[in-house]
Parts: structure tokens; C-alpha cells; sequence
């Protein structure tokens, strides 16, 4: 059953903050030793700073401080869906979850394929203040895959939308593809494609592999992903406009995009945290939670995702952040909604994989995490260095604080978590957007202003 956690639906976020923070011991990219960092006015302003007094206190407690998190593929649901999630529940998540910055999909209803859709998202937003949300424009109308949306009146908006996407659906006809493609080159906004041709998947629900086939279940092959990444790599080759593939999920898409990369081609790819941890062997319970779009796949895929991270050919982490309500996900397997909750643990899950195993440190957190989903998008002020000058979009994270999963107690109204019961190390402390504090040990401010 969702649930409705008490977070704040409106509040005022200035520009940035009024007045000097005070953030004590925190290590910069968890190196060296703790410092202080001194903001004002939404600005960082010193690093290892002497001064000892500031209008807000934030104690680090020896955390890990990095750039405030960036997630550039998230659903809100609202407009259309605000049973199961909200503009406003969602950046609670958002908060709790170390981000600052975070981009929501055209999926709604209505679909966001009108200026003034994107811009009644923008503004809600930021009359919350917990974070800064995106909105990303359909490619098409309605998301029919029939016509072109007006890319230019969404990007000279309010809103100034920066990116578009059907996702949820593929732009599976060639032509408008190629076409809006085009169109987006001349006003240099990203495209991002939900890579699938649905001729290959109808009435598929799980990876098509040995578990599928054990289970009954009908089976979505690699091939209807990497048959559309194929595709848009030449597209992007031919006329020389930036595609970014969502949700990678198999070892040819990996391969795929290395030889894009290695061509020169403008085209960057993301991998969620649940293709980087979970396989297709869950799904011998039929439970509901674990259908997600594209599927789990085989641990040979899990492991190509992770090299492939570490190596840079998948450029950074986007949690594909799908809430639903239980009516969705409490049925029969191939009837369940596809989607998972992920602001809230995504970088519980990074820390797991690569720092905690030493495959990687923070710095790389930061790169995947911010700093290269903040680039992919040209999105200014955040996924910045940690530097004197630079807005005061922080996170600090608690390195050895050992939380369990429990997805009544996030702040998404849903409770679609896979990790339920999980146990993870890494845990977000604090987060500061523009020098605001937007969540201090999981609490939500009832009102961001410089006062917090």
C-alpha cells in the first residue's frame, strides 16, 4: 500500500542562501584529513577554513564530503500519477538521497510535450526547494512515436529544457529518430533513448535466458536493446547530434558503445545501480518488485556493466527512480508495472560495489555520480569541484553507518524497493543545495529558506 510520508508541498528557495554555513570535519573526496568548509551566501567561500562561528552549524562528524548528486533519469509521476508519487515526495527522496539536481521524465499524464507542462514542473520544484528538478521533454507527441515535439519552445522556456526523451517507450521508427535528431542538433539539447524494439519484446516480462525459461516467463532478448543502440550510434555518427542510451543493461550494449566511443561518436550511456547489483536469479519468487524495464539480466552482464563504469565506456549512474503503488506490483509476475525505487539508495549501493570492495574510491563516486551526468546534460552549478568559488551543492556521507532497507520508513509515497531487508555501510548525512541544508540525518526540513 503507498504511503504518505509527512514531507513539505511548498516552501520558498531563494537563489541561495542568505549568510554564512559552517560545515565541520569533512574530508573532500574522503582524502586527507577532516577540514573545515566555510559557505556564504550559497558559495564556498574557504576550504580549511580558521573561522570557528557562522549563522548555521553543520557537524560532518569526519564524513565524506562530495558535490551534490546528480540524477538525470528519475520519475516523479506528477502530473497524473500523485498516488504514487509527487514533486514534492520526490525530492524528499531526492534529498535523503545526496542529490541536488535531478532530471524527471516526459512519462506523465499529460505527457510533458508542452511548454507550459515543463515549466508547471520547474516552478513546483522550486517553490519546494528540496532540490532542483528537471524537467525532460517528450521527442514526440504524446509519446506516440508519430511527431516531433517542439523542442525549441520547451528549451526557451522557463523550464529551459535541456533534454528529451520518451522513455518508457523507444523511438522505434528510424526516420523521426533521424529527424529529431536533427532538430536537436541545431538547438544542441540532448536526446535520450530508452533503447528497445518492442517487435522483439511484446508480452515479454524477464531476461530471456535459462531463469525465463525455468520460470515460465516470457523472455526479452539482448538483442532488442542493442539492435536500437546500433541504430542510434549511426544515427548520431551520420548527423552529428548527442544521444545518450538509457538504463544499459547487457554486455553487447558495452561493447557497442565502446565502438561508438572509439569512432568519436557523441554518444554517452548510463547503467542503473539495481543492472549493477541484482541478476534474473530473484525472480524465482514471481514477486512483483523485481519486474523492471529493461529486465534483470545474467550475472555475465552484471559484471560487463561494472568494468565498463570503471573504465569510463558507460559514463555515469542514473537510478531510473519508478515508483508504483501496490495495486501494481502486488499481482502475477507478467501483469506487475515495471520499475523500482532508487534515490534513496543508489549511492549505498556505489559505495558497496566499488569503494567498499576497493574497486574504486570516492573520487569516482563523485565522477559517475555528479560530475559526468552534470556534464552529459551541460548543467550548470552543479557536479562541480569542490572548490573556493564554486555553489555550495554538497552531500556529506557516513562511511561506516550500517542501515537496513525499509521501504515504508523512504520518503517516496511508494515502497518499491528490491532491497528490502538489505543491509548497506554508506549512508547519506547531510545535504546542501546553494548552501541550504535540505536534509540533515534523514530529516526534511518543514521550510527551506536561509534560515535553515
Amino acid at each position: 500500500m503507498s504511503h504518505t510520508p509527512e514531507y513539505p508541498v511548498t516552501g520558498t528557495l531563494a537563489p541561495a542562501a542568505a549568510g554564512t554555513v559552517l560545515v565541520k570535519n569533512v574530508r573532500p573526496y574522503g582524502e586527507g584529513e577532516s577540514v573545515n568548509v566555510l559557505i556564504t551566501d550559497g558559495v564556498i567561500t574557504e576550504l580549511d577554513t580558521a573561522v570557528t562561528e557562522a549563522d548555521r552549524i553543520v557537524e560532518g562528524n569526519h564524513g565524506v564530503l562530495l558535490p551534490g548528486l546528480v540524477d538525470i533519469h528519475v520519475h516523479l509521476r506528477e502530473p497524473g500519477r500523485e498516488d504514487t508519487e509527487t514533486i514534492a515526495t520526490g525530492s524528499a527522496a531526492a534529498a535523503r538521497g545526496g542529490f541536488t539536481a535531478v532530471f524527471t521524465m516526459a512519462n506523465t499524464t499529460p505527457v510533458l510535450d508542452q511548454p507550459i507542462i515543463a515549466e508547471s514542473v520547474w516552478m513546483k520544484g522550486q517553490s519546494i526547494g528540496l532540490c532542483d528538478v528537471h524537467p525532460v521533454g517528450s521527442i514526440t507527441k504524446g509519446l506516440a512515436g508519430k511527431e516531433i515535439t517542439e523542442f525549441g519552445m520547451m528549451a526557451n522556456s522557463a523550464a529551459k529544457v535541456r533534454m528529451f526523451s520518451d522513455d518508457g517507450k523507444c523511438v522505434d521508427n528510424p526516420l523521426i529518430m533521424r529527424r529529431a535528431l536533427e532538430y536537436a542538433k541545431g538547438l544542441d539539447v540532448l536526446l535520450s533513448q530508452h533503447c528497445e524494439d518492442p517487435r522483439l519484446t511484446e508480452g515479454a516480462c524477464a531476461h530471456e535466458g535459462e531463469t525465463a525459461a525455468r520460470l515460465g516467463l516470457r523472455g526479452w532478448p539482448r538483442v532488442a536493446e542493442e539492435s536500437v543502440v546500433a541504430r542510434d550510434a549511426l544515427l548520431a555518427r551520420d548527423y552529428g547530434s548527442r544521444v545518450h542510451i538509457c538504463h544499459a543493461s547487457t554486455e553487447g550494449t558495452v561493447e557497442l558503445v565502446r565502438w561508438a566511443k572509439a569512432q568519436n561518436i557523441p554518444l554517452t550511456a548510463e547503467v542503473t545501480p539495481h543492472h549493477l547489483l541484482l541478476t534474473d536469479e530473484r525472480l524465482h519468487t514471481y514477486d512483483g518488485v523485481n519486474r523492471v524495464n529493461p529486465p534483470l539480466r545474467e550475472t555475465k552482464d552484471t559484471i560487463a556493466l561494472r568494468d565498463a563504469l570503471l573504465d569510463g565506456t558507460l559514463d555515469c549512474i542514473a537510478t531510473d527512480h519508478a515508483p508504483h503503488g501496490s495495486e501494481d506490483k502486488c499481482c502475477e509476475f507478467e501483469l506487475a508495472k515495471p520499475g523500482m525505487l532508487g534515490l534513496e539508495t543508489s549511492l549505498a549501493i556505489v559505495a558497496k560495489i566499488f569503494v567498499e570492495s576497493g574497486l574504486a574510491d570516492w573520487r569516482f563516486v563523485a565522477k559517475v555520480m555528479s560530475e559526468r551526468p552534470a556534464e552529459i546534460v551541460k548543467l550548470p552549478g552543479h557536479g562541480r569541484p569542490i572548490a573556493v568559488g564554486e555553489p555550495a551543492n554538497l552531500t556529506i556521507v557516513e562511511e561506516h553507518a550500517p542501515w537496513t532497507v525499509d521501504g515504508e520508513a523512504l520518503a517516496s509515497k511508494a515502497n518499491n524497493t528490491p532491497y528490502e531487508g538489505m543491509e548497506f555501510h554508506a549512508k547519506v548525512a547531510t545535504t546542501l543545495l546553494r548552501g541550504h541544508v535540505t536534509c540533515e540525518h534523514g530529516e526534511i526540513p518543514t521550510r527551506v529558506d536561509a534560515a535553515s
